[in-house]
């Protein structure tokens, strides 16, 4: 029998709030989208020295869209996909530092929503950061590719997303997808400590920073004319 999985939680932990996204596969479900959107509400109405840290339990950090949900609810795929869109472009406009923790296997859009962060924490030595669409005949979107291509250097970007390559912490770390490789027990705790590190910088000027710097991407993510492509 399959556990239930958890809605995503919003802690704090003196100034770094704590998104724990669950503890299943933690897809893109409708519900966990909105769970998802009011807490990163809560972290920017917030005033203060503050950052956000997303971080999961179990062999999941995010397995990305619920593919199942589109299936059944085909009629609703574009304002699905206009809802994943904003969630992308709003963690990437945050206007705090944000860190995801991926302690686990971070594929598709979950490892797209890890790449809105400004900085990622991987285990070393197992779970795998991997855009699977290639394999899996799902192209990706306009606003997809932009926002990949405006976070990974030129080379990464191509072979991430060309030959779906699976890629470790190590070799992850190795290609600047993520920021840190460290051991599992410390995941958690290395995300926070650099999370905390920057909490001072949250606010306004961080905010414009971001939507001035990601403009480009920004704007492809929020165009809602044709998201599909």
């Amino acid at each position: 029998m399959t556990a239930t999985p958890v809605t995503p939680s919003l802690d704090r932990h003196d100034n770094v709030f704590v998104l724990d996204l669950g503890d299943g596969e933690n897809r893109f479900r409708p519900d966990w989208l909105t769970a998802v959107g009011a807490a990163l509400e809560e972290v920017e109405k917030a005033e203060g020295p503050r950052a956000l840290v997303t971080a999961a339990t179990g062999k999941f950090y995010s397995n990305g869209l619920d593919l199942e949900w589109v299936l059944a609810h085909a009629d609703q795929h574009e304002n699905y996909v206009v809802t994943v869109h904003e969630l992308f472009a709003r963690m990437l406009s945050l206007p705090v530092i944000t860190v995801a923790a991926l302690q686990g296997h971070t594929f598709a859009a979950g490892a797209m929503f890890s790449l809105a962060h400004d900085f990622r924490v991987m285990r070393a030595d197992r779970g795998f950061w991997c855009l699977p669409e290639a394999d899996i005949n799902i192209p990706f979107t306009p606003g997809m590719a932009a926002l990949i291509q405006s976070r990974l250097a030129p080379q990464t970007a191509h072979e991430a997303m060309l030959t779906a390559h699976r890629y470790g912490g190590t070799d992850a770390a190795a290609a600047g997808i993520v920021d840190q490789a460290v051991p599992e027990d410390a995941v958690r705790s290395a995300a926070i400590e650099l999370a905390q590190a920057q909490a001072a910088k949250a606010g306004d000027t961080l905010g414009t920073i971001k939507a001035r710097m990601y403009a480009p991407a920004l704007a492809t993510l929020r165009d809602t004319t044709n998201p599909l492509g």
